[in-house]
C-alpha cells in the first residue's frame, strides 16, 4: 500500500502529460470552443481525467498528443450537444464563433501530421520539407540540403515509409 500522499503511477503519468502536452492541448480546445477560454479549461481538465483513468493504455513509444485531442475533441462535441437539449443561455456568445465540423477535423488532422512528422529523423523531415512543402525538385533539395540527389531520392522514399507508418500508429490510414 503507497504511503499517505504518494503519487501512483498514474498521477505521474497525467502530471507529465499536463505539463508536456498542457499547453498546446488547451490552444486546440480553445480553437474547439471558439475561444470560450473557461469551456476550454474545463474540457482539459476532462481531458486529463479521461487520460489519469486510461493512463494504463499509453504507449510511452507514442506522443499521447492525438489521443488527448481525440478526447478532448469528443468532449466539447458531447458539450455542444447537451447545450443543443437545453434551452439557450444567455451569453452564448462564442458558440456562435465555432468554427465548422470540417474545420475541427483539418485542424486535428494538422495536429496528428505534425505530430507524425515530429516523429521523424531530422534528415527525413528536412527532405518532405524541401521536396514536399516548399515544392523543390530533388536537384533543388539535393543542392538546398548540400547531399547528392540519389541520397535525396533515398530519403524521401524512406522518409515517406516512416511517416506512413507513424500516421497509421495514429489511427490514420490512406
Amino acid at each position: 500500500m503507497a504511503a499517505p500522499g504518494a503519487a501512483t503511477d498514474a498521477e505521474r503519468i497525467v502530471t507529465a502529460l499536463y505539463r508536456e502536452h498542457g499547453a498546446a492541448l488547451t490552444a486546440f480546445v480553445l480553437r474547439l470552443t471558439g475561444g470560450d477560454r473557461q469551456w476550454a479549461e474545463d474540457v482539459v481538465q476532462e481531458t486529463m481525467i479521461r487520460a489519469w483513468r486510461g493512463a494504463d493504455r499509453l504507449d510511452p513509444g507514442v506522443s499521447p498528443m492525438p489521443w488527448l485531442a481525440t478526447i478532448a475533441r469528443r468532449i466539447v462535441i458531447d458539450g455542444r450537444r447537451h447545450r443543443r437539449a437545453r434551452p439557450p443561455e444567455v451569453g452564448d456568445g462564442p458558440l456562435e464563433n465555432l468554427p465548422a465540423a470540417d474545420g475541427l477535423e483539418r485542424v486535428l488532422r494538422k495536429v496528428v501530421v505534425a505530430d507524425a512528422l515530429a516523429s521523424l529523423s531530422d534528415a527525413h523531415r528536412e527532405v518532405l520539407t524541401e521536396t514536399v512543402l516548399r515544392d523543390r525538385t530533388v536537384a533543388q533539395a539535393a543542392e538546398v540540403l548540400g547531399v547528392p540527389v540519389g541520397t535525396v531520392k533515398s530519403r524521401v522514399y524512406y522518409a515517406l515509409r516512416a511517416l506512413r507508418v507513424a500516421l497509421e500508429e495514429r489511427g490514420v490510414t490512406a
